[in-house]
This record gives structure tokens, C-alpha cells and sequence, in this order.
């Protein structure tokens, strides 16, 4: 497969991942009295929140081990992806960080998180660029097969190994998922977004959550 098919490939399948992620949701215009963050809330998971999000151990971009109690000191925007992703990763994550900055000069701060789902390749190093050019305070994530399946389960998120371009064992695309996840200290899981959101109004629904805590 040539460099070109392989990426018109990879992003065709993008369009699936969202059937394929193992996350079932539907939209929510009523209001759940139950839920304090009920009127900002644009979808519902099913089996509720509690479904999506848990503990996890990666390898933060010095290489040292971390586990969701140091990664979500605050709240806290989740993606995950790979730094190889020829467009839809860079594109998701420059619009995480615009909303991140929008709310930033509105005083409300958020912590934007990568965690690569592609380990063999994005070393704590190669991440620290990444996220460097990304945002000035994005944390790049990796670590052990083992420990990025984990999370990645933890979150129901979907990712797939393609076949290496031939003749280049070090070129493949991931097939992955693309919700980014609004997390909150000692509460976890509040919030997915999907790819299609501005970042104005990701910042909008971001601060609706906040103001709501």
C-alpha cells in the first residue's frame, strides 16, 4: 500500500471509529435532576457517567511512571492518538488547545493530556516535542503496551495497528478513536466531545462544567 492510499485508508475509517469505540450514546435535551452538571450536558452515556474513565499507569514525557491521581490534579482535557497521525490527531488536538486557551483568558484553567496509543514508536521524548509544539502545558503520555491498552479500555476508546507500508516496517497508520474527555479531580469522567466542535464552543460547554462544580 503506498504512503497516500494508506492515509485516504486510515482516515476513512475514521468516520467509523465512533460505531466501532464501544461507548453507546444518544442525545439528551431534557435535564436530570440527579445530575448537578445536567444543564450542560449535550449527550448521555449509557449506564451513566461511571462507565467511561478509571485508574491507569503510563510514562509521563521525563520517562517517569504517573498514575491518574498525578496526571488529573485538575480538570483535565483527555485524547488519545499518536504522534505519526498524519492529519486527525494534529487537527483535534490544535482545536483542544485553542479551546484550552480561549478559556484560559476567561480565568478558567484546564490541563490538556495526550496519551499516545502508539507506544512502540512515541518514547517520552518524541512526545515532549509533540506536545510542545501543541500547547506550552500539554502532558504527552505513553508506556508499556500492557499500561496503554489499559487506559485506553478504561476510557472505551478503540485503536488498531495497520499493516506496515512494505518494505518500511517503522511506517503504519493507527485506526483510533477521537472523543476528547473532560475529566475532574475525585470525580473522574464528566464530559466527551466529538472531532465536529469549534473551540469556542468546546470552551463554551467546558466552562458551563466548571462554573457547575
Amino acid at each position: 500500500m503506498t504512503r497516500n492510499a494508506a492515509i485516504i485508508a486510515a482516515v476513512g475509517a475514521v468516520l467509523l471509529i465512533g460505531a466501532l469505540a464501544g461507548i453507546v450514546l444518544w442525545n439528551s435535551q431534557g435535564g436530570d435532576s440527579g445530575d448537578k452538571y445536567a444543564q450542560c450536558r449535550a449527550a448521555k452515556v449509557a449506564g451513566g457517567t461511571s462507565q467511561i474513565g478509571g485508574p491507569f499507569t503510563l510514562v509521563d514525557e521525563t520517562g517517569k511512571t504517573v498514575t491518574d491521581k498525578d496526571v488529573i490534579d485538575k480538570p483535565s482535557l483527555l485524547y488519545f492518538g499518536y504522534s505519526f497521525c498524519p492529519d486527525v490527531c494534529p487537527l483535534d488536538n490544535a482545536r483542544n488547545a485553542a479551546a484550552i486557551e480561549i478559556l484560559e483568558e476567561r480565568g478558567k484553567i484546564v490541563k490538556p493530556v495526550f496519551i499516545s496509543i502508539d507506544p512502540a514508536r512515541d518514547t517520552p521524548e518524541l512526545l515532549d516535542d509533540f506536545t510542545a509544539n501543541l500547547h506550552p502545558r500539554m502532558v504527552g503520555l505513553t508506556g508499556t503496551p500492557e499500561q496503554v491498552k489499559a487506559a485506553s479500555q478504561a476510557y472505551r476508546t478503540y485503536f488498531k495497528k495497520n499493516e506496515p507500508e512494505e518494505g518500511n516496517e517503522d511506517y503504519y497508520l493507527m485506526d483510533h478513536s477521537t472523543f476528547s474527555y473532560l475529566v475532574f479531580p475525585n470525580e473522574g469522567f464528566i464530559e466527551f466531545f466529538k472531532r465536529d466542535l469549534p473551540p469556542e464552543q468546546m470552551a463554551d460547554r467546558i466552562e458551563c462544567f466548571l462554573e457547575a462544580r
